[in-house]
């Protein structure tokens, strides 16, 4: 493991590994300190988790933690979701629920997925924020404070569902924006920036000589790759990388 602090301006914490299983090993004490700390003060730990292909095994490897009374204390939410029914391939919830949630013994009442069968994208879009601003106590104008919210980064610099140039990376008042995408693929639910901004801990997961070149502009400070723009209001924010991704972080 190799412990780099770049850009210090935006104070970005990376850290690298060689090696997956003392990647995950590390991953899983983070989770496990974040989530004892909060809910020993706080009395329940909230967590957002990102969907894709890349936090699969890390979800594998967290279902394998045993410690009930924590998970019946943990409340976990979706950072974002395509517009499909729970059980279709392409559902970040279903994923989570194969990898994660139907190992654990967390309460049904405390997972709390992106309600994708409304009958249209922007209802479903207003059910979430609603749960969001129920569940957080919070009120218009006002975000939650999420303990830990985890994303990924794509080839294209986008995080969560918030893609460049998209109309959703500019909202600024709402918990949720909806995200149409071209007829290839499906739309999304989305948190917004702001949401992401004022959580507790922020990391950043990524595996793959693919996500170099867009990773070394991130921890650059390239604000037009949405990545970018996630700096914690006052929270921290941490990257979690394998060597393949950081080959160009050092040229």
């Amino acid at each position: 493991m190799k412990n780099m602090i770049s850009n210090s301006k935006l104070e970005k914490n990376v850290r690298i590994f060689d090696d997956e299983k003392q990647m995950l090993k590390f991953m899983i004490e983070k989770w496990e300190n974040i989530s004892h700390e909060r809910i020993e003060r706080r009395g329940y730990f909230t967590v957002a988790l990102s969907g894709g292909k890349t936090p699969i095994v890390f979800y594998q490897k967290l279902a394998e933690w045993d410690n009930k009374s924590f998970w019946k204390r943990t409340h976990v939410f979706l950072v974002d979701e395509r517009f499909v029914p729970f059980e279709d391939e392409d559902s970040n919830y279903r994923m989570l629920r194969e990898a994660l949630l139907g190992k654990i013994p967390v309460p049904q009442e405390n997972i709390h997925p992106i309600p994708t069968e409304k009958v249209s994208l922007e209802v479903s879009v207003r059910e979430y924020e609603k749960d969001l601003e129920s569940f957080f106590k919070v009120s218009k104008g006002q975000f939650p404070n999420f303990d830990l919210i985890l994303l990924g980064i794509g080839e294209d610099g986008h995080t969560a569902s918030l893609f460049p140039g998209g109309k959703a990376l500019s909202e600024r008042n709402h918990l949720t924006a909806a995200v149409v995408v071209d007829e290839t693929r499906h739309d999304r639910i989305t948190l917004t920036l702001p949401v992401i901004n004022h959580a507790e801990h922020v990391i950043f997961f990524v595996t793959g000589a693919n996500k170099a070149p867009v990773l070394k502009k991130i921890i650059a400070g390239d604000a037009s790759l949405p990545a970018s723009l996630v700096q914690p209001r006052s929270g921290k924010l941490l990257f979690v990388i394998d060597r393949e991704a950081s080959s160009q972080l050092y040229a």
